[in-house]
């Protein structure tokens, strides 16, 4: 876990990172995030996983019903900690040879986080243009997956793009991106 010096910078780089793009969470406010944040030392720490790994987590939303605040990464580029990473556990096991350092879906369970959806990758791009040299995985439906398939997103000539590869493969510009509710 962070030391109480490792949480407050976290906290300083969280508020300079929601002051400068207050367009993502119009209408929210950082106190009120800060508190929330405070409260929940284990989500405090994914975020610092997520800031480790180069994702540069920001509030993008506030689920008014849970009072939840909702973080995802906002690294122009996919993180560049969560790089060159097959899909899931089962992926890496069935590499023969080449294996990569691990799976996206493992390590974003250690972090503490979830890989975006489909729906919420395109939700972040509304805020903004991300992977435009990157790409991300994205959670993958069952029955694509268990045809040996994953998903993953990226965006070129300003649209966003969803795409299919086996879930083995693993390529230095595919990582994932993660959200963390709060």
């Amino acid at each position: 876990m962070m030391t109480n010096d490792g949480n407050q910078d976290l906290l300083d780089v969280l508020k300079a990172r929601f002051e400068a793009n207050m367009k993502r969470h119009k209408g929210l406010d950082w106190a009120t995030v800060r508190a929330r944040l405070e409260a929940d030392p284990k989500k405090l720490h994914a975020l610092g996983e997520m800031e480790r790994t180069g994702g540069e987590p920001d509030v993008i939303g506030h689920d008014s019903g849970t009072g939840e605040y909702v973080f995802y990464d906002c690294s122009p580029e996919t993180p560049k900690g969560r790089r060159s990473l097959c899909f899931d556990r089962q992926a890496l096991d069935e590499r023969k040879e080449h294996k990569p350092e691990g799976s996206a879906v493992d390590m974003a369970a250690a972090i503490g986080i979830e890989l975006l959806t489909e729906e919420q990758y395109r939700a972040l791009q509304e805020l903004g243009a991300f992977d435009l040299k990157t790409s991300s995985w994205v959670k993958t439906p069952p029955e694509i997956r268990k045809k040996g398939g994953a998903l993953f997103c990226d965006r070129r000539y300003d649209h966003v793009f969803l795409y299919h590869n086996g879930a083995s493969s693993y390529y230095a510009v595919r990582g994932f991106r993660g959200v963390l509710k709060v």
